[in-house]
């Protein structure tokens, strides 16, 4: 796959993403957690900011990152504007990082080790889209849990 299209698929989820927080009826419904939903969806936001600021920007973008994972799941609520404003941001930042990845770079291995292992960076790259995707349903399903309508 060529850069670019790493960052249509990445660029759509973003946008529904986007559209998830945008789409929660309550801003503090975002953050409710229970029995059996120990991750509420900002914490899961969160993560999904997490990861895409480690693998795309620190990584792949030189941009400064130091993840807190364990913060993502225990931070403290933030507003939905704060949320979206991050997610816009990354969005406009995606073009940038990945269209000028070349073949080279792409076939090669990934500029960090992961979990203890050098993997080629089209495959940390499919990951990190699997791994979007994943906790992207995952909001969609909380949202629609919170809802009166379940839409």
């Amino acid at each position: 796959m060529q850069p670019k299209h790493y960052r249509l698929i990445l660029q759509r989820e973003l946008k529904s993403l986007i559209q998830e927080v945008e789409s929660y009826a309550r801003e503090e419904d975002m953050w409710i957690k229970t029995d059996s939903i120990p991750n509420s969806a900002g914490n899961l936001v969160l993560h999904l900011l997490g990861s895409l600021k480690t693998y795309l920007g620190d990584h792949l973008g030189g941009e400064t990152y130091a993840r807190d994972k364990a913060l993502e799941f225990r931070g403290e609520a933030q507003s939905r504007s704060q949320l979206l404003q991050e997610l816009n941001t990354l969005l406009s930042r995606v073009e940038n990082i990945l269209d000028p990845l070349d073949a080279q770079l792409l076939d090669g291995q990934y500029p960090v080790e992961v979990e203890g292992a050098n993997y080629p960076t089209q495959l940390i790259l499919f990951h990190v889209l699997a791994h979007f995707s994943y906790h992207l349903g995952q909001i969609n399903f909380h949202r629609r849990l919170l809802s009166q309508d379940g839409a």
